[in-house]
């Protein structure tokens, strides 16, 4: 087992953070097929705030072994902002999921690759080589040849869709800083405790009763939620965010899948395309992360 975590350990932090992103946003994807499977019958807000409840469930057991000190940080204020962002993307991002083609939601998502370099350019004042700039853009391209806009038909959930994105990126950003000041478990525990508050009166107000195979769903996507956290900090921690935000086009293809597995949703000569383009500048991305490293 040693040698395997020092092999681990010797490979590059943006290779180590791109792999971890892989296993995170299939997580991620995970959890949003059962949310759009149960947000059929429960309202999206309810789904948020028993699954925050799950979560801080899960982490309770860190938080009493560190109760001195899980909460002290000397940037609350981003601890604040982190949740603050996370509350818009989740009710607009999950909305659209339920609402829309789960592939055609994650398509749309992707334009937070192109909003987390500019934000990540701006405020972390990351550099961007050419090489890099042309694999993010081509697989931008590739998300728009999955959705092929068309401003007549454009509606409420796409933009839903494209606000959650924008606030994404905001997350990565504030991500990238507070990982490198607070441990994950400060990180989490702020993150639960805020966003539970928040959905508390909204949910009062809109309560349904799930019936067992939807409680059984929700503590499921409360698990995955908590295991996504901790592996999207894990991964900003150790790599840069302009660096490895692009792995996680990787999503499409895992929604496309489950898409077609669970909700009967065929992927289009538009998806099929976009696909092969995104997977191209996936692997070009991840080609780039193990050279960019030593050459540095």
């Amino acid at each position: 087992m040693q040698i395997y975590f020092q092999r681990w350990q010797a490979q590059p932090s943006n290779v180590r953070g791109s792999l971890i992103i892989l296993i995170a946003s299939l997580a991620s994807v995970a959890m949003s097929s059962l949310i759009k499977h149960v947000g059929q019958t429960i309202p999206v807000v309810e789904i948020l705030f028993i699954r925050q409840v799950l979560v801080l469930m899960v982490i309770l057991p860190v938080i009493f072994r560190n109760l001195g000190t899980v909460f002290k940080s000397s940037v609350y204020g981003l601890h604040f902002l982190r949740a603050s962002l996370s509350i818009i993307a989740m009710y607009t991002g999950f909305t659209a999921v339920v609402n829309m083609p789960l592939a055609e939601v994650t398509a749309i998502n992707f334009v937070r690759i192109l909003f987390t370099t500019i934000l990540a350019i701006i405020f972390l004042k990351e550099i961007i080589g050419m090489r890099r700039w042309s694999s993010i853009i081509i697989g931008f391209i590739g998300v728009l040849v999955i959705i092929h806009p068309d401003p007549d038909n454009i509606n409420i959930y796409a933009l839903m869709a494209i606000i959650s994105a924008l606030f994404v990126s905001g997350i990565n950003i504030v991500m990238r800083t507070l990982s490198q000041i607070d441990n994950p478990s400060t990180i989490m525990a702020f993150q639960s405790v805020f966003v539970a508050l928040v959905m508390a009166g909204p949910t009062w107000f809109q309560w349904v009763m799930p019936n067992l195979g939807e409680m059984m769903c929700i503590l499921m996507i409360g698990t995955l939620m908590a295991l996504m956290q901790w592996l999207f900090i894990q991964a900003y921690k150790v790599g840069e965010a302009a660096a490895i935000a692009p792995m996680e086009y990787v999503r499409l293809l895992y929604a496309g899948a489950i898409g077609i597995i669970f909700f009967a949703e065929i992927p289009t000569v538009w998806t099929l395309s976009g696909a092969a383009i995104i997977i191209a500048s996936t692997l070009y991305t991840l080609h780039r992360n193990a050279v960019r490293t030593p050459q540095k």
